[in-house]
């Protein structure tokens, strides 16, 4: 990485994370955990009487547990302020504890962070009910950044797994599309590049189990899903390489299934959750295709 990107990144990252958090609305538990629960914010722009769609937003932080919703509640704001109903999921990450051989946490519990995607998920119709009595869950779409773009992929194939799993759903009628930004989406490339200091292996737990496990969670293999999905990325993200995208593209490809892949020149890992970027109303207009 050239010292000029690098500033440019350490700029964008410092701005995305810059913004005081945005409190919600209401909040509600999906199971006993305290990382299980869900942040509602209400729409604050057009709303007709049949409702509004719902966006449901998975935060990133390579599944570790010092990143959690927090950030990505300004995020979440500024959908709002575009008319959507915003549901921010929390799930259980990986430890503090440093990961073996590294220097940072672990990423990932497994099969916790999973089951807690899952659940939420599925809990969602009748929590929104009760706490955005103005969304329309019938119209939903899911959406998440970095590795909660990879959640947002994999949450959206669940219908794609043996039925025998444990995260085994009926196809989604009710999702109208996803909208994954800078996502983890490709596990065997991310692994060959070591996305994130290896996230993606210790997400699965390790080299001796990722072939395995990686066939139930990677989003590149679980395809065709049937469901609209694009993908946002910025040409310059050093943290999530945009081939990652591209070879879910490619995936997505040969089992059929046509993908959406925008490209934002001059754009890093942060700016499409960053409310003063635009390569957020990027991202907005893209749900609005999608939902509306």
């Amino acid at each position: 990485m050239s010292d000029d990107t690098a500033k440019r990144a350490a700029e964008e990252e410092h701005s995305a994370f810059s913004h005081p958090p945005v409190e919600p609305d209401a909040t509600a538990a999906y199971g006993d955990h305290p990382d299980q629960v869900v942040d509602f914010y209400a729409p604050k722009g057009r709303q007709g009487p049949s409702g509004v769609p719902l966006v449901v937003i998975l935060h990133g932080g390579a599944w570790r547990a010092p990143y959690d919703r927090r950030h990505l509640t300004p995020f979440a704001g500024f959908l709002a302020r575009q008319g959507f109903a915003v549901a921010n999921v929390e799930y259980r990450r990986g430890s503090s504890i440093p990961a073996q051989g590294g220097t940072g946490p672990v990423a990932g519990r497994w099969p916790d962070t999973f089951d807690d995607v899952a659940a939420a998920l599925d809990a969602l119709p009748a929590l929104v009910k009760e706490h955005l009595p103005g969304a329309d869950p019938r119209r939903t779409v899911l959406t998440g950044h970095s590795a909660g773009g990879q959640l947002a992929l994999w949450a959206a194939s669940r219908h794609v797994l043996p039925e025998d799993s444990p995260w085994h759903a009926p196809y989604p009628t009710h999702l109208r599309g996803v909208v994954a930004l800078a996502p983890i989406a490709d596990f065997a490339l991310s692994r060959e590049l070591k996305v994130c200091n290896d996230a993606v292996v210790q997400l699965l737990g390790g080299d001796a189990r990722f072939e395995e496990r990686a066939a139930h969670t990677d989003p590149a293999a679980l395809l065709p899903t049937g469901i609209a999905t694009v993908l946002v990325q910025g040409r310059d993200d050093a943290d999530v390489p945009y081939t990652v995208a591209e070879a879910y593209a490619d995936a997505a490809a040969k089992a059929g299934e046509v993908v959406g892949l925008t490209l934002l020149e001059g754009v890093g890992h942060f700016p499409p959750i960053d409310p003063a970027a635009d390569a957020c109303a990027v991202v907005a207009e893209e749900i609005a295709q999608l939902a509306f």
